[in-house]
C-alpha cells in the first residue's frame, strides 16, 4: 500500500499528456480548490478528475471488489471518500465548474482513444452542450 501514489499516477498522466497533444493547457493537481482536481482548465472552467475504481467505489465496475478482510475498516474508508468525493463536486459546481471524471476501466487499451476523445469533445464544448462561457479569463 505504501507504493501508491495520490497524484501522477499513470492514468493521470495518460489522460493529462493526450489533452496536452490536442492543444489545452492546464495546471495540475491544484490545492486551492475542493478535492485538489487533477487536471484544471481554467479557460474552459473545467476540472477533471482522473479516478481509480477501487479507491473511488466505481459502482457497477468488474475493478471494484470491497476486500475480504478488515471489512470494517475499507468500507468506512471507501464510503467516506465516496461521499468527500460527492461533496467535492457539488462544491465546484455550485462555484461554476464543470466537473468531469474519468475512470481508470475507461482508460483501458480497448476504450482508450473512444474516452479521451470523448473528454476533449467535452472539455470543449463539442459534445452537443453549450460550450462554457469563458469570459475574459483567458
Amino acid at each position: 500500500m505504501s507504493h501508491i501514489r495520490g497524484k501522477n499516477t499513470k492514468i493521470e498522466v495518460l489522460v493529462r499528456s493526450y489533452l496536452f497533444r490536442r492543444g489545452l493547457r492546464f495546471r495540475k493537481n491544484d490545492k486551492r480548490y475542493p478535492g485538489h482536481p487533477d487536471i484544471v482548465l481554467p479557460k474552459w472552467r473545467t476540472m477533471v478528475f482522473v479516478n481509480g475504481c477501487f479507491w473511488h467505489m466505481h459502482e457497477g465496475c468488474t475493478k471494484f471488489s470491497m476486500p475480504k478482510s478488515n471489512v470494517e475498516f475499507w468500507t468506512a474508508k471507501l464510503v467516506r471518500n465516496h461521499d468527500r468525493d460527492i461533496r467535492q463536486h457539488a462544491e465546484l459546481e455550485a462555484a461554476g465548474w464543470k466537473v468531469l471524471v474519468v475512470w481508470e476501466c475507461e482508460l483501458s487499451k480497448a476504450r482508450r482513444e473512444e474516452t479521451l476523445d470523448q473528454l476533449y469533445r467535452q472539455i470543449v464544448g463539442m459534445d452537443g452542450t453549450n460550450p462554457v462561457n469563458r469570459g475574459d479569463d483567458r
